[in-house]
């Protein structure tokens, strides 16, 4: 599209989508709009729909790129909890998806029963990591590459992160960067995963999971890669050991603790320097010393010590 103005939605909804092109269009406010780079945003059309469109040339390039895997997911036998796709087109880049209630998995998981979230997000997982799966994309999109949504390289945080925190810290998160790197330095399975799995990308309503949104990220990592926020997502880490039983139960593929923790360590240690750097507060609103804390607690709870390589490690 030529800009992100109203009338230029309703004009694609005119070529896209005819019967919506009168209807009420109300933007949402975008995380890119001061990047030209990323040009992207959505609007609710009409009360009842989402349009997701973009401006820039590489946005486009990514919702093209998710028009394309859900076409494929969306093939019978389709793969739960996908947006309803109501129309969709190229040419303009335009995504047209059914508005579902409800409200994202950050609002609602301390009211939930974290086994009942576990297991409908393994059933996502679980049909989305089969190979089959894979195939189907494959066929549509050709090659699937890499996620594309990955955390600073642990250098930067080595390099960034220390002033951030308290100095007793310090010594603690490098040795914590070395751990990750040894943990994912040992390849595991590639399979397709979402790359953007958590809370605000997931509608939750009366204790069921109604849609998984935001697939302009999907590609090819571990299974535990998808898993990078659970630690942090609802009181202590109930989810993220909810969803790596009902995995292994629905799967009998064992999910390995300790990637997840590496990649939730890059995660959020990276998200934290960032915002820092840039004088943005972190989604708590509290300060990177108290995500630390967390980060030590969580490795207790999950009986990790860090500071010792698993079994089959590097």
């Amino acid at each position: 599209m030529d800009e992100g103005s109203p009338a230029a939605i309703a004009e694609a909804l005119r070529q896209v989508a005819p019967a919506l092109g009168e209807d009420s269009i109300a933007v949402r406010e975008s995380a890119s709009e001061d990047d030209p780079l990323w040009w992207s945003a959505s609007a609710v059309v009409g009360e009842r729909f989402v349009a997701k469109f973009a401006w820039s040339r590489p946005a486009a390039l990514r919702l093209a790129y998710e028009i394309a895997v859900l076409e494929a997911l969306a093939r019978e036998p389709a793969i739960p909890f996908l947006p309803d796709v109501v129309a969709s087109s190229t040419d303009p880049v335009l995504l047209v998806t059914r508005l579902v209630p409800g409200k994202a998995l950050f609002d609602v998981v301390d009211s939930l029963d974290r086994d009942d979230v576990g297991r409908q997000l393994a059933h996502f997982m679980a049909e989305l990591n089969h190979p089959v799966t894979l195939e189907r994309v494959e066929s549509v999109v050709g090659d699937v590459p890499p996620v594309s949504l990955q955390p600073v390289a642990t250098d930067a945080v080595r390099a960034g992160f220390g002033k951030w925190v308290r100095p007793d810290q310090r010594a603690a998160v490098m040795r914590w960067c070395d751990w990750a790197d040894d943990v994912l330095a040992t390849p595991q399975r590639s399979v397709l995963v979402h790359g953007d799995l958590h809370g605000g990308n997931q509608v939750w309503d009366g204790g069921d999971l109604r849609v998984v949104l935001d697939f302009e990220t999907a590609g090819l990592a571990d299974a535990e890669y998808d898993l990078r926020t659970f630690p942090g997502t609802g009181p202590g880490i109930e989810l993220l050991t909810a969803t790596m039983r009902h995995y292994r139960q629905i799967t009998g593929r064992e999910l390995v603790a300790e990637r997840v923790m590496a990649w939730h360590l890059r995660t959020a240690l990276s998200d934290a320097l960032w915002r820092s750097e840039a004088g943005v507060p972190l989604p708590d609103h509290r300060t990177p010393s108290a995500w630390v804390d967390d980060l030590a607690k969580r490795f207790t709870a999950l009986g990790i010590n860090p500071d010792v390589l698993p079994p089959g490690t590097s």
